[in-house]
């Protein structure tokens, strides 16, 4: 059995980005988004801290949690060969009704692909949140360019953080 992290967020969170569950790359790192070829911390620092290389994971948190973005995943658990989410067997959700009493300034979700939205609706419909599905960050989702990608994560997550 695979165990996902805690989430990343803080009071001012307000945008939450659910992934399905971390990776091989992530869990031997244990850290969010860690396989070198996942555009997320990229797309992240080209919108937020100027194109900068990230100096190393407490940057990246840092970064992420002054926007008001926070992480975590649709599942608490599950059995996976490899890293592929078409691998997943026996998924066990997080406790979100949990994270939204603990945390009522999330208003937004925002999926880093299908099927950690699939994972999410499965338990929770929408969790009376905004939802919105973005393409994967992973390099497994190879239909869009990084540029495609980027813009998508740009109106979204510029959208949800100006919103009221």
């Amino acid at each position: 059995m695979l165990y996902s992290f805690p989430p990343l967020i803080t009071p001012k969170t307000r945008v939450l980005v659910i992934g399905s569950m971390p990776g091989v790359a992530s869990l031997k790192a244990q850290e969010y988004y860690a396989f070198k070829y996942n555009q997320f911390w990229k797309i992240i620092f080209d919108l937020f801290a100027g194109s900068r290389t990230p100096k190393d994971y407490k940057d990246k948190k840092q970064v992420l949690l002054a926007q008001g973005i926070g992480l975590w995943d649709a599942l608490a658990a599950c059995e996976r060969a490899g890293s592929l989410d078409g691998n997943i067997l026996k998924p066990t959700p997080n406790d979100f009704p949990t994270l939204f009493k603990k945390y009522p300034g999330i208003k937004t979700l925002l999926f880093n692909g299908q099927a950690a939205r699939n994972h999410f609706k499965r338990a929770f419909d929408d969790g009376g949140k905004i939802c919105a599905v973005l393409p994967s960050t992973s390099p497994a989702h190879a239909s869009r360019s990084y540029e495609e990608k980027k813009l998508l994560w740009q109106h979204a997550l510029f959208r949800a953080l100006n919103s009221k």
